[in-house]
């Protein structure tokens, strides 16, 4: 008897342990999109950040990656080992749509990676969605989170937030579905809000992470982005 109940136990435990360990696998094989985006600002030192890329020799950044005037910071692009020069095809500001569309030579990628595409969400995100974070080193697990969360005046421009902030320009995944869900833009305040004395009263608990969602990256791109980079 005691061993039967040992044996229930064991496998219980052993099924608790391995779950993490496949999803870990799962997750980390979104790292192959994952690049960095390298600029040189003149008298600066120079500055990288994160971005994704998404097939046909183009990658998506958030636009205060590549800065205001990317014609003086020569943006490059660090992916598959490859250090490669970046064209700006599009590129958005932070103050209306924190998005950046680079290409670079797809002929100088390995052919494993010039096979892939990287699909966008077209489900919107929604509170609890488990997401992976991606960037070139590393994935990790977080989770969206509610707009009702921040400043009742910030919502309506920052209304996609996942539970805390990353970096710049990383990947964010639908855990389930492996699609790009959205590119990584902001950190904004997050509060516990509290009846007191007939008042709502905000208290500051950390941050968030804003998110520029598929559905702005397919505009972004769809007005501009030829199919193939100009080469």
């Amino acid at each position: 008897m005691r061993l039967a109940t040992w044996f229930v136990i064991a496998t219980i435990a052993a099924a608790y342990i391995s779950a993490p360990a496949h999803a870990q696998t799962s997750d980390d094989s979104l790292k192959i999109y994952a690049v960095n985006i390298v600029k040189t600002p003149p008298l600066k030192k120079q500055f990288t950040g994160y971005g994704i890329y998404l097939g046909r020799g183009m990658v998506i950044t958030a636009a205060h990656v590549v800065g205001r005037w990317p014609v003086f910071t020569h943006p490059r692009v660090l992916i598959a080992g490859q250090d490669l020069p970046a064209n700006v095809i599009k590129l958005g500001s932070f103050e209306q749509t924190d998005l950046a569309l680079l290409s670079v030579d797809e002929t100088k990628l390995p052919v494993s990676l010039r096979l892939r595409r990287n699909p966008l969400c077209e489900k919107a995100p929604s509170v609890g969605m488990a997401v992976v974070v991606v960037a070139p080193e590393e994935t990790h697990r977080s989770q969206v989170i509610s707009p009702l969360l921040i400043a009742p005046e910030l919502r309506s421009r920052f209304d996609t937030l996942i539970s805390a902030p990353e970096g710049s320009g990383m990947g964010v995944f639908d855990a389930e579905r492996k699609c790009l869900l959205g590119i990584m833009s902001a950190r904004v305040q997050k509060y516990n809000y509290q009846p007191r004395n007939r008042r709502i009263v905000g208290r500051t608990i950390g941050f968030a992470g804003y998110l520029v969602p598929a559905s702005k990256i397919t505009n972004f791109i769809g007005l501009s982005a030829p199919e193939t980079p100009p080469f």
